[in-house]
């Protein structure tokens, strides 16, 4: 499997098992009223993230570009289909009160933009074997 379907399927991936967890258990992870809770989410968030796109980058040994277009499509599945969710919040999300739409909002753009940037900051530039 080339780095390029695999990184959509491994995007696809995660956002299914994401969207099952806040959809049955959201209530447990946005506790608003604690932020020391909502701080440890961001920041684990930008932990496991970027051990993934780290593994991702390194199991196909790609360059600073390839890793740029690998998180681009590891983030795309989950773009596209949240912006369905988030229409639909209350429908798909139900373990979650509507008041915490926003900050789940927020916290989708920045696991996406923490993707993003562990593609850009990518300071190897492995030739990929061929």
């Amino acid at each position: 499997m080339n780095y390029k379907r695999y990184s959509f399927c491994l995007g696809f991936f995660i956002w299914a098992i994401a969207t099952f967890a806040f959809r049955y258990f959201g209530h447990l992870f946005f506790l608003t009223d604690r932020q020391w809770v909502v701080i440890t989410l961001f920041a684990g968030t930008a932990l496991i993230l970027g051990i993934i796109s780290h593994i991702v980058f390194n199991k196909f040994r790609l360059s600073k570009p390839q890793s740029v277009h690998a998180a681009a499509l590891l983030v795309l599945p989950g773009m596209l289909l949240d912006s369905l969710c988030l229409f639909f919040f209350d429908l798909v999300f139900p373990a979650l009160p509507s008041t915490d739409g926003t900050i789940f909002s927020s916290w989708l753009m920045w696991a996406y933009a923490c993707v993003l940037v562990f593609g850009l900051i990518r300071k190897r530039n492995i030739a990929r074997c061929k």
